[in-house]
């Protein structure tokens, strides 16, 4: 029987005023990155200055919630005891068609994971917050993040 994620007692992110916009966001159930005014390119993780073009003109967009599965690993032994009833968990590189890839935790889907799947944000209740997990786009279904 799956575990409640949001019963896990463990630490939560440090919300600085440079990321409060992302995790506003996620508690909002959406996954916002910075992008750079000056030259374009989406920015993951927030940062105060582009490290493309070196500028400061950073502002917030909403990402598609789409992204594709790079890397994982399952995790047996967590770095954190709060983590340990929910083990094995999967955590992931998460390329988005924005462009940056990010780390996060990803659900379960009804068949093995693979390199290359396709996954849709599932904002995520773990540890009394809501974080930008990802889950596979199982076959046959339409790709809509929640």
């Amino acid at each position: 029987m799956p575990i409640d994620l949001n019963t896990l007692k463990t630490a939560g992110p440090t919300v600085t005023a440079l990321t409060r916009p992302f995790w506003d966001a996620a508690a909002d159930g959406r996954l916002t990155i910075q992008h750079c005014e000056e030259c374009g390119k989406a920015i993951f993780y927030p940062r105060p200055i582009c490290p493309h073009c070196w500028s400061k003109r950073l502002i917030w967009k909403d990402a598609s919630g789409r992204g594709r599965l790079k890397s994982f690993s399952e995790v047996h032994k967590p770095g954190h005891p709060g983590w340990l009833q929910a083990a094995p968990y999967v955590v992931g590189l998460v390329e988005l068609p924005e462009g940056p890839t990010m780390l996060s935790f990803v659900l379960p889907g009804t068949r093995p994971l693979q390199v290359g799947d396709m996954l849709l944000l599932a904002p995520t209740a773990i540890g009394g917050r809501v974080l930008p997990a990802f889950k596979p786009v199982e076959p046959g279904a339409e790709e809509k993040p929640q």
